[in-house]
Formats: structure tokens, C-alpha cells, sequence
């Protein structure tokens, strides 16, 4: 069966939310014994649901609707000036999509990121083992898109395959040294993953959730087009 309703969710208890202070999130997710078909996968996607390691999961919070799932139709966008530059100036970095990979140099430049942009997020502090569990140990059509300059790794972008449909980012995390400010390497991977969508013919790039309130949230919505889950349908904020 591929409709979704077959499938078994559980929910969290009442927890801190992540992005807003003073508020309890609850937290739906797939049975992670169960294994999801790539149709029910595409579906879940539609529903506005995420990936993270095994777990398929969406706020269902009980007084709160602030988690908006965001995606760009990759055929209607366009770059604007700002991100235009930012591939002109990255014109020097290798990009390469591999497998996900459990390595020093992958760690390393993920606890770094960790540590410098999130030490008060539920990642904090990192681990090798959480790693792992977050980023590579997934059976789902899941790859690395790596950046490097000069040989050094320096950006990486965690993304699925959604069949027929389109990619998931799912984790991004690059180095935070000043000195590679100016490039935007959060900027860059997003742009190149829709590069990649294009090229393999998809219709959506999945961004995850978008919270107004959140100033971390706020990258997402410079891609434009973009579509917004409200009340259970795609609308396009143009």
C-alpha cells in the first residue's frame, strides 16, 4: 500500500521547543520499524513532514502553528543579483555528490559548525555517534553534496532523492572561519541543490520548516518563488 493512513505514527510528550522560547512542541513521526515505500515517502513530503536519521517526523503542536513547511518549484525559479554573486564567487569550489560519508574530516567540520552556530540547540553537544545517527545511517535515497576549495572541505549538504518528485535538504554545515563569510556557503548549497533538481528533471526542493518569529529560519525565504503549506495545500508567495 503507498497511502500514508497505512502507516503507524507515535507522538512525543511535551517538550522545549527549539526555535521558540516559552512555547512546548509535540512532535509526530512515522514507527521508524516500518518500512516506508518511496510513493508513501513522496507523500509524507506533500504532508510537510521531515527526515532526520531514521525518524520521519512533523510538529503537531497543540497551541501552535508557527511551523510552516516551505519548498522552491525549481522550473519557476529565478536567481536574484545577491545570489547570482554568490556563484560568481564560488566559482573556485569543487562541488562533489557522494554517498553519506562517517569520516574524521566530515565530523570535524560538523562539530565545529555545531559548537560555533548552535550551542544552544538540541545537536549541542555533538558527538560522533549523533552524527552518525543524524546524517548517515539513513536507508532512504540519501547523498552528500560536498564542497571543497583546495582540496579542503569546507561546506556539506545532506539531501534525499524523493522519486518523481523532488529533493529534501536536510542538514547543511560548512565552516564558520570568518574568512569564508563572504562567500555565503549556506547560500551556495541550496542554489546548487536546485542546479541539481533541474538537471534530474524535479519539481520541488524541500527547505524544511519556516517559523516567522525565527531570525534562523529567515534564509529560506529569499528563494523565490517559493510554496508554503497552509491548511493543507501548496501556496506559491511570489
Amino acid at each position: 500500500m503507498s497511502e500514508i493512513s497505512s502507516l503507524r505514527f507515535c507522538a512525543t510528550a511535551p517538550h522545549r521547543c527549539s526555535y521558540l522560547d516559552h512555547k512546548e512542541a509535540v512532535t509526530v513521526f512515522v514507527d521508524p520499524d516500518l518500512m516506508v515505500s518511496d510513493e508513501q515517502y513522496k507523500r509524507l513530503n506533500d504532508a510537510g513532514f521531515r527526515r532526520s536519521g531514521n525518524y520521519i517526523y512533523k510538529p503537531q503542536c497543540r497551541s501552535c502553528s508557527a511551523c510552516i513547511s516551505v519548498r522552491i518549484p525549481i522550473e519557476d525559479f529565478k536567481p536574484r543579483r545577491t545570489q547570482k554573486r554568490t556563484i560568481s564567487k564560488n566559482n573556485d569550489i569543487f562541488l562533489k555528490t557522494n554517498p553519506p560519508k562517517s569520516t574524521y574530516e566530515h565530523y570535524n567540520l560538523y562539530e565545529k559548525y555545531i559548537v560555533d552556530r548552535h550551542p544552544e540547540g538540541d545537536m549541542f553537544p555533538p558527538t560522533p555517534e549523533q552524527y552518525d545517527t543524524f546524517l548517515t545511517s539513513s536507508s532512504r535515497q540519501s547523498f552528500f553534496l560536498e564542497a571543497r576549495l583546495e582540496n579542503k572541505l569546507i561546506a556539506v549538504t545532506n539531501f534525499d532523492i524523493i522519486p518523481d518528485r523532488g529533493l529534501s535538504a536536510i542538514y547543511t554545515f560548512f565552516d564558520t572561519d570568518t574568512s569564508f563569510k563572504q562567500r555565503s556557503l549556506g547560500r551556495l548549497m541550496i542554489l546548487n541543490l536546485i542546479s541539481i533538481g533541474s538537471e534530474m528533471e524535479l519539481s520541488y526542493l524541500y527547505l524544511g520548516y519556516w517559523i516567522r518569529k525565527s531570525e534562523k529560519m529567515n534564509y529560506k525565504t529569499e528563494y523565490r518563488p517559493l510554496e508554503m503549506l497552509v491548511g493543507n495545500r501548496w501556496i506559491k508567495v511570489s
